[in-house]
């Protein structure tokens, strides 16, 4: 907790800093949101609340983390959260989680959309009264199938009995049983009975099974409203302690697209961009293509067909659709594009699809922090440990860029990597701070003087005094 607090304080000024200039500069807040897998050996006994979950492509044991990061105006990517669970956990749980952790570090959210909260409520309340209404018309008509089936019951017992008592009553008075005797005619309202029985079990099944239904639906229905009641007052105090509302974009891959990711995101106030998760989606907007349907072209390889004022299943809100087409070779594959949001992306497709594949910004961090900071391989295997792990793979990405930066400002005319304002974060922790060089006091600046057998011999950085400086530590003799 003390190293978490640590970090934290040295992180917020950074952050702090580039909220206000994105919000200056776009005026929107632009995050992103992944969840990524951190696989051990499928034999391992000795990682602690590790589980198997699909990583890499496959099935492996491991955990899975839960990353945030926003676009920066100065360093291009910023770390915000990171959280590690069990290797089984997957995309559409973290959704909520995602944003609540962006808001945490950054200090800012949007004004939360209570009245769409509030209409889909009322709608919850009557959709929920009309399914009580239909519960208790299925309780009235499964009593009754009941009853009938009760009925039906007692007068099978009633007629066995008196056909029994009248073929015993025959038989010992050697009666011989005619088609209108009393005895075949107990022995045919007992078939007709018999016949019967079938059909009444039947239609008890299926009013029983239609009462299930309603029941379920009606308990739905009252977990939903309990839901967003809950949601709505938390909201509507969030809006009454909210002075500085900010608008915001969250951009997420198919895995967290669920309808009620989508819903919740927009009653969070934010502008989603997203693909659907359900590939029944897909296949509904194909059957909508036909041979003549035009498709816009928005990349090298890919095309796109758009609707408008579209709800997908659990999301009572109208969204812009995207049927995205792909050439791979001779295949094709297809995904769904969702949005939600004040900008008109039906207007601009390439303009959406660019933008929503700016989501490659935390593919590519994922991919730092597994080959840069080392986190394809777990270090420790202790409880506190992996958090810990986590926590500085991520502050490390983001304090190479702000180094970077402050040595941009220091050194503006030194060749790359040194003088660039946003770090090639690979070539300067795999190079630059693993080669040799000369550092010189001067009256009143530092020279970093690389060496002739480096990687970047005759570079000279000149650092003004105020410079702090760490020399690596000595090495102590065996006493």
């Amino acid at each position: 907790a003390a190293i978490q607090s640590a970090l934290r304080q040295v992180s917020q000024p950074f952050i702090d800093r580039e909220v206000m200039l994105a919000l200056q500069g776009r005026g929107v807040l632009i995050y992103d949101g992944d969840l990524t897998g951190r696989p051990v050996a499928n034999s391992s006994t000795t990682y602690p609340n590790v589980a198997f979950g699909w990583m890499s492509e496959a099935v492996h044991l491991g955990y899975q983390a839960a990353l945030v990061s926003m676009h920066s105006p100065t360093y291009g990517r910023l770390w915000l959260s990171v959280e590690q669970h069990p290797g089984d956990t997957v995309s559409v749980t973290q959704a909520a989680a995602l944003v609540q952790a962006a808001e945490a570090q950054t200090g800012a959210r949007p004004w939360r959309r209570t009245d769409l909260l509030a209409a889909r409520l009322a709608s919850v309340k009557s959709q929920l009264q009309t399914a009580e209404m239909e519960l208790e018309d299925a309780q009235a008509r499964l009593a009754q199938t009941r009853q009938r089936l009760d009925q039906l019951t007692h007068e099978l017992v009633v007629w066995q009995q008196r056909l029994a008592e009248l073929t015993e009553d025959y038989h010992r008075r050697g009666r011989p049983e005619r088609p209108h005797s009393r005895l075949a005619q107990a022995r045919r309202g007992l078939q007709l009975r018999e016949r019967r029985w079938p059909r009444r079990c039947r239609d008890l099944d299926r009013d029983f099974r239609r009462w299930e239904r309603r029941q379920r639906r009606v308990e739905l229905l009252q977990a939903e409203r309990q839901t967003l009641e809950q949601r709505l007052a938390q909201f509507t105090e969030d809006n009454r302690t909210n002075p500085w509302p900010i608008r915001a974009i969250f951009r997420l891959d198919g895995g967290f697209g669920s309808g009620p990711n989508v819903a919740l995101l927009i009653e969070m106030g934010y502008d989603v961009y997203s693909k659907a998760s359900d590939g029944r989606v897909i296949r509904a907007y194909r059957r909508q293509v036909t041979a003549t349907t035009p498709w816009t072209r928005v990349g090298q390889n890919s095309e796109v067909i758009t609707w408008g004022n579209v709800r997908i299943t659990h999301c009572p809100y109208p969204l812009d659709v995207a049927l995205e087409r792909f050439h791979t070779g001779a295949k094709q594959r297809h995904a769904v594009l969702l949005h939600y949001g004040e900008t008109p992306v039906r207007s601009d497709p390439g303009s959406w699809f660019e933008f929503y594949n700016g989501r490659q910004d935390i593919e590519a961090g994922i991919k730092e922090g597994k080959n840069v900071f080392q986190m394809h391989h777990l270090k420790v295997r202790s409880p506190a440990g992996l958090p810990i792990q986590e926590q500085f793979a991520a502050f490390a990405a983001n304090f190479v860029r702000w180094a970077a930066a402050w040595l941009h400002e220091m050194c503006p005319a030194a060749p790359a990597p040194f003088g660039q304002a946003q770090a090639n974060v690979k070539r300067l922790v795999r190079i630059a701070a693993n080669t040799s060089a000369w550092v010189i006091g001067q009256p009143q600046s530092w020279l970093l003087k690389f060496t002739e057998l480096s990687a970047f011999a005759e570079v000279e950085l000149v650092l003004r005094d105020s410079a702090p400086l760490q020399l690596a530590l000595p090495f102590f003799e065996k006493l």
